[in-house]
């Protein structure tokens, strides 16, 4: 299936002399994007994967190697396009795409995706300042399925997405293919031995990591705890290590997109938590327990929604929660250049009565909406930003107005 980057992508390069550098969890669909925009943008030999020998031994030869390989020395119409698959585990990665890029500039479009936030495994060389741009490709989300192409602005229309879609969704996750097989029997194979790859192979080959089991545990630990606050000793006391080692360890597992962390909002809140975080998986189907899942799918559209706004010029976003001293919490506060937007407070069901911390925390804020998204109500055609005070809204409705 067409993910919502390809045409994102497409109008980089068009508009664009940056390198676009697309980074994301493992098997989301970073190399099915790579491969569609050489065949759009140049050929599938402008492909290279540094997991394959042959081209790892291109990559290796320098610049000259590549530009040979891509015929760079012939007369064009228009740019030559390569795209780099999985380069970040290549030691001087950052040095070899300095040097194509400065000497190639005018010839070739270049791509760069990654398993990895290519921002944080440097490994040393010079800085690519000015010459990238990045994106973060994110697992499906129900706006994505309800809508063909991203629109110019920041809210869509609402759209209705069929009842299986959003079963699947709930059930297999977001990831391609899980998601479209929708079977049981093939979702545990495929979760097994993306987890194995994850842990056996991702940290080894990115990281000085030399305790994988303990790494392991500790994501055990955030599965059961997603949404919950974040006890760096009571972590340090489960995995049996410091406490400076379990925020390490936390940062690697953000890095290689296992989960990521949402802080808490204090700026104008009396009494408000300021340090301890939550913590959610990229992956939501590996969580049994309803509520917390439910949470976690609203934090990843929220999340994914946050990185494209951001990615895209359309403003500074950032992704908190709200809670203070008496307790009063809602789950989500998303900013807008520096500011609370809306809130959104997260329910499995309709029944539930509209949240007084929501509406506490909307006057103390600011923001402009706030929403109680209710997972198991139907959708419904009506815009959710028309409203300003606090409303219990479907989540088929919500969600479907992101990206």
């Amino acid at each position: 299936m067409d993910r919502y980057l390809t045409d994102e992508l497409l109008a980089h390069f068009q508009a664009h002399r940056q390198m676009a550098f697309l980074s994301g969890p493992r098997q989301v669909g970073k190399t099915t994007i790579a491969k569609r925009l050489c065949e759009q943008l140049g050929k599938m030999d402008s492909y290279l994967n540094w997991d394959n020998q042959d081209h790892r031994s291109i990559i290796l030869g320098g610049p000259t190697r590549v530009a040979t390989t891509l015929n760079l020395d012939q007369l064009r119409e228009s740019k030559a396009f390569c795209a780099f698959d999985e380069l970040h585990k290549y030691r001087r990665w950052r040095d070899m795409l300095k040097g194509m890029f400065d000497q190639y500039e005018n010839d070739l479009h270049i791509l760069v995706t990654g398993s990895a936030r290519l921002d944080v495994f440097k490994r040393g060389g010079d800085s690519l300042m000015g010459r990238y741009f990045p994106y973060t490709l994110h697992p499906i989300s129900i706006a994505e399925l309800a809508q063909d192409h991203m629109p110019p602005t920041m809210i869509r229309n609402p759209q209705a997405s069929d009842d299986s879609s959003w079963e699947a969704l709930n059930r297999f996750g977001g990831f391609p293919e899980p998601f479209t097989k929708a079977e049981q029997r093939f979702w545990t194979r495929w979760s097994g031995l993306r987890t194995q790859q994850l842990f056996k192979e991702d940290l080894r080959d990115l990281t000085q990591v030399q305790s994988i089991d303990q790494i392991e545990i500790l994501a055990h630990i955030l599965i059961r705890q997603v949404g919950q606050l974040t006890s760096f000793t009571s972590l340090s006391n489960h995995v049996r290590v410091s406490i400076d080692t379990i925020r390490r360890w936390l940062s690697t597992l953000q890095a290689l997109y296992f989960c990521f962390a949402v802080r808490p909002w204090h700026r104008n809140v009396p009494r408000a938590l300021r340090k301890e975080p939550k913590y959610y998986l990229r992956d939501w189907s590996l969580i049994d327990d309803v509520g917390a899942r439910a949470e976690n799918i609203v934090a990843a559209a929220l999340l994914k929604s946050v990185d494209w706004w951001t990615e895209t010029g359309q403003g500074e976003f950032g992704l908190h929660f709200l809670r203070d001293k008496e307790k009063r919490e809602v789950d989500f506060l998303v900013s807008r250049d520096g500011d609370p937007w809306f809130l959104v407070e997260v329910k499995t069901s309709g029944k539930a009565p509209l949240s007084d911390a929501l509406q506490h925390f909307q006057q103390v804020t600011g923001a402009r909406h706030a929403f109680q998204v209710a997972m198991d109500l139907p959708y419904i055609d009506r815009d959710c930003f028309e409203l300003e005070k606090p409303t219990i809204v479907p989540a088929r409705t919500l969600l479907s107005q992101l990206v």
